[in-house]
């Protein structure tokens, strides 16, 4: 490497934040980037560590140490050539990745481990002001056409891929805009859309084709599809949430925080509301936390995504609850270096604020005479091993004011609506989890239907969406042309977060 004591001489720094009292009051992406001289300081760091765990760690299998090498020696467009074989869009994984990589680096087993998705972010960002970042236009196209269902990461990085090889490619996607999770899912103040538009724009002018409004097994058949295209990929996503039927879940007042989401990116973008993020017609059209006392039901991403939005709407009062007991500040014992780590994390949303509460048992959803929500009735989850077993007990049952209750527990499956009705005429299945069945190659049961993402895994990260694509496509060519000349992994991945 370029510095080999630089990570004895520099110290971890990350990306600054916005100031909380300012960027509560809008929608502004918080994280800022580093300078490039010290982007290059915080390079330095990775070491010769011989075998670079942080490859394992990342599903796309980033060539890591390289494009850190490269950084710290100032050579920022090999550093952008080496980041780009691997992963088509740096600017999404920089900014919304949990960083498997960072959690797996070699130097973080005694040491704060590299900053690499700040690099990663500073790469593309440079990339992109440098005017590297062009569209890539085959020479020669194969006379295939390929129907990709969905527009979110990893339907994207398949049609990117797909592209590259010559084949033509027309995403088709149900919702008013492109993007998927990317668009509708992920707040504004973590991934600004400009930056979506950006590489949407570069895909098109690569030759993509992109239909918005297109409700496969609604409003286009697959019947149809199966008939003008010679290959098609299922990247739909797992889109189904997992509600809670605890008594009074039919109370006004309590929706999934994937609505609430995205309702606030369409208002950013002065999108009307009539239509969801699925595409459909949705009558709840207004849902708001201005002064109301919000619970968040769910301790993860969503949720936390949930609390920040809430503090910009200025909610009377935030309060998350999560079933799981508190995790440790430190990595725990039981999951230890190169594993994703067990811990405490306190997102840029909570330390705008929020009660966060662990180990809470929700008993009632409790409404007033009209069957609005008013409170939520809750206890705290004990166990009792006095008696040589271990017994769980919930004691402590209070009430706590809640008229907006945002349920944040994650996906089931994906949607199991009209386009997987038609699938399953054909044959195609869902696993027991409700995921769709494809074998190794991304493959179903029909040849030229494929699947990739979260409708195949269930739900997982963007950085494994981005991988799944790349997979698929891999396989896709592979079926159309016999043979390919895209790349797969460059290394194995840990499988930590299927």
């Amino acid at each position: 490497m370029g510095k080999p004591t630089g990570f004895l001489e520099v110290d971890r720094k990350t990306s600054a934040k916005r100031d909380i009292t300012e960027r509560v009051n809008d929608y502004k992406e918080i994280e800022l980037l580093n300078s490039s001289e010290e982007t290059e300081k915080q390079a330095s760091r990775c070491m010769d560590c011989g075998t670079p765990f942080c490859h394992s760690g990342c599903p796309l299998g980033n060539i890591i140490p390289e494009f850190n090498d490269a950084v710290y020696e100032q050579n920022w467009k090999y550093a952008y050539e080496i980041l780009s074989s691997t992963n088509n869009f740096p600017e999404f994984t920089g900014r919304i990745c949990p960083a498997p990589c960072e959690s797996a680096c070699v130097l973080g087993i005694n040491k704060p481990p590299v900053t690499i998705e700040l690099i990663e972010k500073s790469i593309i960002e440079k990339a992109y002001s440098e005017g590297w970042v062009v569209p890539f236009v085959p020479f020669k196209r194969t006379g295939k056409k390929i129907a990709i269902i969905g527009s979110g990461p990893a339907g994207l990085a398949a049609a990117a891929q797909l592209n590259k090889v010559g084949h033509s490619v027309t995403v088709f996607e149900r919702a008013d805009r492109i993007g998927g999770l990317l668009r509708y899912g992920i707040p504004d103040f973590k991934l600004d859309k400009s930056v979506v538009d950006r590489r949407v724009a570069v895909m098109e002018k690569e030759g993509v084709e992109f239909k918005t409004n297109v409700n496969i097994g609604v409003n286009y058949k697959v019947s149809k599809l199966t008939s003008e295209f010679d290959a098609i990929l299922i990247a739909t996503g797992s889109t189904t949430p997992r509600l809670i039927s605890t008594k009074g879940s039919d109370a006004s007042g309590i929706y999934p925080a994937m609505e609430f989401l995205s309702q606030q990116n369409k208002r950013n973008a002065n999108i009307g509301l009539e239509v969801n993020h699925k595409g459909e017609v949705y009558t709840n059209k207004n849902i708001v936390a201005t002064g109301k006392h919000v619970v968040v039901i769910g301790g993860g991403d969503t949720g936390s995504d949930c609390v920040g939005t809430s503090n910009r709407h200025k909610a009377a009062s935030i309060t998350q609850i999560e079933v799981m007991p508190k995790p440790p500040i430190d990595r725990a014992e039981n999951t230890p270096w190169p594993n994703w780590p067990n811990m405490l994390r306190t997102s840029t949303s909570h330390e705008e604020g929020a009660n966060r509460l662990w180990s809470i048992s929700l008993q009632e959803f409790i409404t007033n005479d009209k069957n609005e929500l008013v409170a939520l009735k809750i206890g705290d989850i004990t166990y009792d091993m006095s008696q040589g077993k271990v017994e769980q007990k919930v004691e402590n049952i209070r009430e706590i004011p809640c008229d907006l209750a945002l349920i944040a527990a994650g996906f089931l499956h994906t949607d199991h609506g009209n386009l997987f009705q038609e699938l399953t005429e054909v044959g195609i299945s869902a696993d027991e989890r409700g995921n769709i069945v494809a074998n190794g190659n991304y493959q179903s049961v029909q040849e030229k239907i494929f699947v990739a993402g979260d409708a195949r895994r269930g739900q997982s990260l963007v950085v494994w969406a981005i991988s799944e694509g790349r997979e698929a496509a891999r396989n896709m060519d592979q079926f159309l042309m016999g043979k390919t000349s895209l790349e797969g992994k460059s290394v194995s991945s840990f499988d930590i977060f299927k």
